[in-house]
């Protein structure tokens, strides 16, 4: 039996398992069956035959493909978790990927929108037709509530119907966290739940619709947020993201509360954090990280 087929014998496990946020594990499974061609390619038997030496060459061999550092941090991501667990198993005895094979160049974050253009592109935003309303209503929930693309995009009309002040929503790798709906948002969201059975399919539970009635896709809220940024003359590219960063960033300026901005945007860490959030408090961020008892939880950041 080819041994490197118990890469895919663990994918398929930790979907059974629900381990994985869904983009993650679709990332995991690209990158692990590039690895397992990779493998079998070179003629090694079995991946827990290998060492820190062949991963540098699997990495080096990427990355001469034209893999980008980032895209590589996300490829070395999926290996150690693959190895962590057969470790774990007692398979091996320790993990070969290397802690530090790539160095990261900095980050290009997302710039923050400032108050005043921000808040005047919401409430110029037209709320009359129900494609427009369904707009408005995604914009204030992506401001109000900080939330990521996909979370939003998840959404079923179910969780929000009574308008809460505050729910729980599940986000990157599973973890959950309280948000809180704002006046303006909650607002905007009424007035698109009183229009939005003239585009929804009669069944479907998806909160937000596009006008053929199933669920709004990601790349299709992108263009609508792409789209009003333009037509009422924004001067910036908006993006889902952009928002979360503002929500963020506004709420850090106006409340200093590290902590409490980091709870609401689902952190693991302090230090992903304030680096979101572009503070220089990263000498602060990283002792209390790695002082504190309970600093630390489980799961990765984004």
């Amino acid at each position: 039996m080819d041994d490197w087929a118990r890469v895919e014998h663990w994918l398929r496990r930790v979907a059974d398992e629900g381990r994985l946020a869904a983009l993650t594990q679709q990332t995991y499974a690209r990158e692990l069956r590039a690895f397992a061609d990779w493998g079998r390619a070179q003629g090694l038997p079995s991946p827990l035959t290998l060492g820190a030496r062949e991963i540098r060459a699997y990495a080096a061999r990427r990355r001469g493909q034209g893999l980008g550092a980032r895209s590589l941090q996300k490829s070395l991501s999926a290996l150690r978790s693959y190895y962590r667990d057969e470790q774990a198993a007692g398979h091996i005895s320790a993990c070969p990927v290397p802690a530090r094979l790539v160095r990261r160049r900095a980050e290009h974050l997302p710039k923050a929108l400032d108050l005043e253009p921000l808040n005047a592109l919401l409430d110029a935003m037209p709320r009359a037709a129900p494609m427009d309303a369904r707009d408005h209503a995604m914009l204030e929930l992506f401001y109000s509530c900080g939330l990521r693309l996909a979370e939003l995009a998840a959404l079923n009309q179910a969780d929000v119907a009574a308008l809460p002040e505050r729910w729980i929503v599940r986000g990157k790798g599973g973890r959950e966290r309280m948000v809180f709906l704002g006046g303006r948002a909650r607002a905007a969201l009424s007035g698109w739940l009183r229009q939005r059975n003239a585009l929804a399919t009669p069944g479907e539970p998806a909160l937000f619709v596009s006008r053929r009635g199933g669920r709004l896709s990601h790349r299709a809220i992108q263009l609508r947020l792409a789209h009003w940024a333009q037509a009422l003359g924004l001067g910036a590219h908006l993006h889902p993201h952009m928002l979360r960063h503002s929500f963020a960033s506004h709420l850090l300026q106006s409340s200093g509360d590290l902590r409490g901005v980091q709870e609401l945007l689902g952190h693991k860490n302090l230090t992903t954090t304030q680096v979101y959030t572009r503070l220089d408090w990263q000498h602060l961020a990283q002792a209390y990280d790695a002082a504190h008892p309970r600093a630390r939880r489980e799961g990765g950041d984004d």
